[in-house]
């Protein structure tokens, strides 16, 4: 299976510590690129991206999935203090919804 490089998660943002804008991938947490422009910092991380790339299929080593292709179940399990589970199933029984509705809608307040 061929995996693009632009099927990758970039994210650039700004670093204090280094005054630079800081490129990201969230499939190669381990790599990072300083430049001095937004538009620098991608085009170095997606430039290191495909030399990591390259170097793991030369060594016949695994390379990440994209987290853009990986299939989702949409279960997944948090384990909280029984006071907070307490808490949630009351909040969840008083405003006559599910405790996993009340948790799902409670998530999804941070995502796009």
């Amino acid at each position: 299976m061929t995996r693009r490089i632009d099927h990758f998660t970039y994210r650039v943002t700004w670093s204090e510590e280094d005054q630079e804008y800081v490129g990201l991938c969230a499939e190669f947490p381990s790599l990072s690129w300083l430049e001095s422009t937004h538009e620098k910092a991608l085009i170095g991380i997606r430039k290191l991206v495909r030399q990591t790339v390259a170097d793991l299929r030369k060594n016949k080593q695994p390379v990440p999935e994209a987290l853009s292709t990986r299939a989702y179940s949409g279960k997944f399990v948090v384990r909280v203090p029984p006071e907070v589970h307490r808490t949630l199933a009351i909040k969840a029984a008083e405003s006559g919804v599910s405790l996993n509705r009340l948790i799902s809608s409670k998530l999804s307040w941070g995502t796009p």
